[in-house]
């Protein structure tokens, strides 16, 4: 069974000329690392608060967002609360800027489960402690502030906290942008291990390529609101079949790259406050040509290769070109 199954998500927002997510297709089955990339403003982080239905206002929605088989955008309010403590939790990006500076972390920790009646006080002490010592924290900041800790170890409180109610789906929103990389390396590595342990389905978005290809088992790669390449983690940065995935691939900074200038991307996303036709990259493909402009491509297969998919109308001319480089 699946954590997290979307299937053709949609989202408008007042005033906007397009969907900001449009038609978004991504699963995360028990105990999986999927891994969410792309440049920022693509949509990324809408699709995994969608699942929370943390939603902008105005928000209109098509398609369905099912956590551990239920619909998330048609639950009632009683509903989403009990998907916010238990099933689903959220690992946001800024640390300090998701934990209340007033109140105590031991506070922080307990107060979702004890509102809620799922655990009464003495029961979620234990368990905070318990997970504080899980993610190598000693339980002396039960009753510290969050500007008395590191920001490294206020990450680590931030990911006990997401695993305070036993959730089958992590959403972890770039954890790790705002710290050092050492303790990006300790954070990722903690993921893991917690994810083993507790067999969690786990949704990691990030911009990183090479921290997307080291944690993952499949991967999203994501363009103007729409999920443009999907597949094996291995298999897609090996042989990418989109030219937005083997641009990124190609800007990435590498020890053994030769010497000379970064490749780039040329252009910017689209402007939200202008309709799409054809390829959102199109402006921005060398493999562009009249076609990518008139029509939306459809998602296909690699031949031999189902589960590896792109939204590319030059997807095999791709392939043969990589296939004939190597």
């Amino acid at each position: 069974m699946n954590t997290l199954d979307i299937e053709g998500l949609r989202i408008t927002l007042p005033g906007i000329a397009r969907p900001v997510l449009d038609g978004v297709d991504l699963t995360v089955a028990e105990g999986e690392t999927v891994a969410l990339v792309g440049e920022s403003g693509s949509g990324k982080t809408l699709t995994s608060r969608s699942a929370l239905r943390l939603l902008p206002p105005g928000a209109l929605t098509e398609g369905t967002v099912a956590v551990a088989g239920d619909d998330v955008l048609t639950m009632n309010a009683e509903q989403v609360r009990a998907l916010r403590t238990g099933t689903a939790a959220m690992i946001f990006q800024d640390p300090r800027a998701a934990i209340n500076p007033l109140r105590r972390i031991g506070d922080f920790l307990t107060e979702g489960v004890v509102l809620t009646k799922a655990m009464n006080q003495a029961d979620a002490t234990a368990r905070a402690t318990e997970l504080l010592q899980a993610v190598g924290v000693d339980n002396s900041v039960l009753g510290k502030y969050p500007s008395q800790v590191s920001g490294g170890m206020l990450q680590r409180v931030m990911i006990a906290a997401a695993l305070m109610g036993d959730p089958s789906l992590l959403l972890a929103d770039e954890p790790t942008t705002a710290l050092d990389v050492t303790t990006q390396a300790e954070v990722v590595a903690l993921l893991g291990r917690l994810q083993q342990r507790f067999g969690t389905g786990l949704l990691f978005v990030t911009h990183d390529l090479d921290l997307a290809a080291t944690i993952s088992d499949r991967v999203y790669v994501m363009y103007a609101g729409r999920i443009v390449e999907s597949g094996p983690a291995h298999g897609l940065f090996a042989h990418p079949r989109h030219p937005y995935t083997a641009a990124l691939l190609a800007s990435t900074p590498r020890l053994d790259a030769p010497t000379g200038r970064l490749a780039a991307i040329d252009g910017q996303p689209p402007d939200l406050r202008t309709t799409l036709t054809g390829c959102p990259f199109a402006p921005r493909c060398l493999l562009a040509t009249e076609v990518c402009d008139q029509q939306k491509p459809e998602t296909r297969s690699a031949t031999g290769r189902p589960e590896h998919r792109a939204a590319c109308h030059h997807s095999d001319r791709l392939e043969r070109n990589a296939a004939a480089d190597a």
